[in-house]
């Protein structure tokens, strides 16, 4: 591992900074990124320019390589200000664009891709040294990220990957020729890496995979991954298991036994969609049709009546009519999503369906986002309203509430990762404070479409050893928290970023 040179030139500890833009998949990776840099000795900026800016980006994103000019266009009289400062990009679009970055923003001194994040500070140190910029693109991962240092942005909620790659070929998607094949982690690494972050204070984990329940495919197990579930559950001190993102094509019954009868993985489940109409998701190459994606839905209820129900949709796919759309509405209506990740239909260089014939006109597409919207709203507000007067165990988040410190209000996550605002009012209880990562106890008195307020007193707190975990990180004065992900700075990982869609 190279490390920071400690010449007297550069006696000074150098900081850094890491901006992230997509999915969980990248959030999780610029944890990394930030352990990397850690672990070679730089420090975390505080209040300061950055010695060492990374940007992590995302191919998914509409207009993604115009924000990343863009951004690297502000970067430029930054950087010609700050001697010695460094800058370095990375991820989806890094592996899309490689020498394109370099020859359009000749200021930028590191490229890396999605398969070799473990090179940062190898590069980085390369390019000081000889004065140019480096480019290091792998056509295939070398490192399971998992084995890489890790500054993990909560202290007691943390991702764990399960896989990276996937093996679908949505003709919208990109993420697959860009992070490859799937690769699986054996159960025992995943199971060893769990244990070892609750044993540090960690109460919530989320397995993360591009296509999280195809998890066992590379080892020839079907049911690998309600195995893994299972397993999760005799974890001693593993309070709340979630996962993210399923494929519909491959969700097997198993997996909603093993949710059902597994206590501490969460009722919730976030099932991407993309459209509702049979056409539309074979042109798609979406593996599963309307009637297989509603009998899931119905299975899942069944079996957990309670479940929150997330989902990804797209409008304005090539080819879309009315009818079409009138079939995703049909859809939401049946299935009733708690929340949906609405995205209007842009085109991806690189996808199968930028070429496609029937580009559906932009001010249709805007008019269809926003009649689904209403739609997603609508019912997301009703199924919230029939849980007021329900009594609801959070775990205390920091961050999620934006407007907390006016309303006098703490937030948090309700099982089924519904996002609770409550009041501070500790009254009729000994115990009058709590710390992220605390369990709370609420009533729930309103509802919202997005979110819920419990504004009556807290009925009970349990002083978690995940509070313990936080109490500690903050307490220490010189321990770096994270990293600048556009997120809340503490709190539990959200289901999805708004930013991009899941790949599932």
């Amino acid at each position: 591992m190279s490390t920071v040179s400690d010449s007297p030139a550069d006696a000074a500890v150098r900081t850094y900074e890491v901006k992230t833009h997509g999915c969980q998949m990248n959030v999780h990776d610029s944890e990394r990124l930030a352990g990397l840099l850690e672990d070679a000795g730089y420090v975390r900026a505080s209040g300061s320019q950055a010695d060492v800016v990374v940007l992590n980006t995302c191919a998914v994103r509409e207009n993604a390589d115009n924000k990343l000019y863009g951004n690297l266009g502000q970067l430029a009289s930054v950087k010609a200000a700050t001697p010695g400062m460094q800058i370095a990009v990375g991820g989806c679009l890094a592996q899309k664009d490689r020498e394109t970055i370099t020859s359009r923003a000749p200021w930028v001194d590191v490229v890396f891709g999605t398969h070799n994040i473990g090179s940062l500070p190898v590069l980085l140190e390369r390019a000081r040294i000889a004065e140019e910029a480096q480019v290091e693109i792998l056509e295939s991962l070398s490192v399971f990220p998992s084995t890489l240092p890790t500054r993990r942005e909560s202290a007691y909620a943390a991702w764990v990957s399960v896989s990276v790659g996937c093996n679908n070929t949505c003709t919208f998607c990109i993420v697959p020729a860009l992070r490859g094949k799937e690769k699986d982690r054996r159960p025992g690494e995943i199971l060893a890496e769990i244990e070892a972050l609750v044993a540090e204070g960690v109460t919530e984990i989320t397995l993360l995979g591009q296509n999280v329940n195809a998890y066992g495919v590379e080892f020839g197990d079907r049911q690998a991954f309600s195995q893994l579930l299972r397993a999760c559950g005799s974890i001693e001190g593993l309070e709340r298991v979630r996962f993210t993102s399923p494929h519909p094509a491959e969700f097997t019954d198993d997996v909603i036994e093993a949710m059902a009868e597994t206590p501490n993985v969460m009722p919730s489940l976030h099932m991407p969609l993309q459209s509702g109409s049979d056409a539309v998701l074979r042109a798609m190459k979406r593996s599963y049709r309307q009637s297989k994606f509603l009998g899931i839905i119905d299975r899942v209820r069944a079996a957990i009546p309670d479940a929150a129900i997330t989902t990804d949709i797209i409008v304005g796919f090539p080819g879309e009519t009315e009818e079409d759309f009138q079939a995703t509405l049909d859809v939401v209506r049946a299935a009733r999503f708690s929340s949906a990740f609405t995205f209007q239909y842009s085109k991806r260089p690189g996808t199968p369906a930028a070429v496609l014939e029937d580009q559906i006109a932009p001010d249709v597409v805007k008019d269809r986002y926003l009649r689904l919207a209403a739609v997603v709203d609508e019912i997301a507000w009703e199924e919230n309203k029939a849980l007021v007067g329900r009594t609801l165990e959070l775990m205390v988040s920091e961050g999620e509430g934006r407007k907390d410190l006016e309303t006098k209000r703490l937030s948090g996550r309700a099982p089924d990762n519904r996002l609770v605002h409550f009041s501070a009012d500790f009254s009729g209880l000994s115990d009058s404070s709590v710390r992220p990562g605390d369990m709370v106890t609420v009533e729930v008195t309103y509802a919202a479409p997005h979110h819920l307020v419990a504004d009556g007193p807290v009925l009970a707190v349990r002083r978690t050893r995940a509070g313990d975990a936080w109490e500690r990180r903050t307490s220490a004065p010189s321990a770096p928290n994270g990293v600048g992900l556009g997120m809340p700075t503490v709190g539990v990982p959200a289901p999805l970023p708004p930013a991009a869609p899941a790949c599932g």
